[in-house]
């Protein structure tokens, strides 16, 4: 019986230097910033499709897309696990809830024609953050974070007094979205496993609306011409991506790089919608974006400084 040689040992190759991975890592961050900062452009091809089932395809095929990459990584348990409680499925359905109205608020805003107020919801979205860390979790705040809300909250009513009304959209982007990052820090799930159970816990949901749209012949699959049906099939992957970028990003950088460099989604938001769309930009608004830009400035800062001190 002839016995085979065992295979020849291979060479285990030299893990990446600390600043190579830092650069790689800021890299992939910064480019999935642009690419969300982009996805108005996207959006606005399925204008002609309503909003809730822009959204309900967007779970079906995101769903399609995190599922396969948490099978490849051999985690399904973990997706059972975080399902193990009422409790934590109630924890979970929330946190999915928040998400959705989030993503529908912000792209009912885009196909509406307001891309620069969605902008203005994602520059408020650090300083919501930081004052629900006050009044939710009670965590101390330093002098400038302080003023750094101040003069958000200013520029709102400056907007406020300048529209004639508060600016609807852009509050309930930041809401929603800082009172999902608020379960999501408190939950023990991973980035990916997160969104794969949010996202799994309303699929019935978009399921049976997609079907309810097909049968009464209002839905867009079936009706609508090849290249609706080719954006509307790829809005798991174009809105998976980032999120992958994202979790790459933020395990190699800094979080006060990644805190700089999520100024970039927004900032596209707002060139597109001056520049491409030419949305209406009136003093006013302009004078209330100087004063939240001056708070998201000073928490800059603020955070930068306190990094250095630890």
């Amino acid at each position: 019986m002839r016995v085979s040689n065992p295979p020849a040992p291979t060479a285990v190759a030299p893990r990446p230097p600390a600043e190579a991975s830092a650069r790689a890592g800021a890299l992939a961050a910064a480019l999935c910033y642009f690419l969300w900062g982009l996805v108005p452009v996207y959006w606005k091809q399925l204008g002609a499709v309503n909003a809730v089932e822009l959204i309900a395809h967007r779970h079906i095929w995101s769903l399609v897309f995190v599922l396969a990459l948490v099978a490849a990584q051999g985690r399904l348990g973990e997706i059972h696990a975080a399902l193990g409680t009422a409790r934590q499925t109630g924890r979970n359905f929330l946190s999915a809830v928040l998400l959705t109205a989030n993503w529908l608020v912000y792209v009912w805003g885009v196909n509406t024609g307001h891309v620069i107020e969605t902008s203005l919801g994602y520059f408020l979205v650090p300083l919501v953050n930081v004052a629900a860390g006050r009044f939710v979790l009670r965590e101390h705040l330093r002098r400038l974070q302080w003023v750094a809300i101040a003069l958000a909250a200013t520029g709102v009513a400056v907007q406020i007094a300048g529209l004639g009304r508060p600016p609807w959209i852009a509050l309930a982007i930041a809401g929603s979205w800082g009172a999902y990052s608020l379960m999501r820090k408190q939950s023990p799930l991973g980035s990916l496993t997160g969104l794969t159970v949010e996202t799994l816990l309303l699929a019935p949901f978009a399921v049976a609306f997609l079907l309810w749209q097909h049968h009464t012949g209002a839905g867009a699959l079936g009706h609508a011409d090849r290249w609706t049906h080719a954006l509307l099939l790829s809005s798991g992957v174009i809105t998976a991506i980032p999120l992958l970028l994202f979790a790459y990003g933020a395990r190699r950088i800094r979080f006060s790089t990644l805190g700089l460099l999520q100024y970039i989604a927004p900032s596209a938001q707002l060139a597109i919608g001056l520049w491409v769309y030419h949305e209406p930009f009136s003093h006013a608004r302009a004078f209330s974006f100087l004063f939240i830009w001056a708070g998201l400035a000073l928490y800059t800062v603020d955070n930068l400084l306190a990094q250095r001190r630890r």
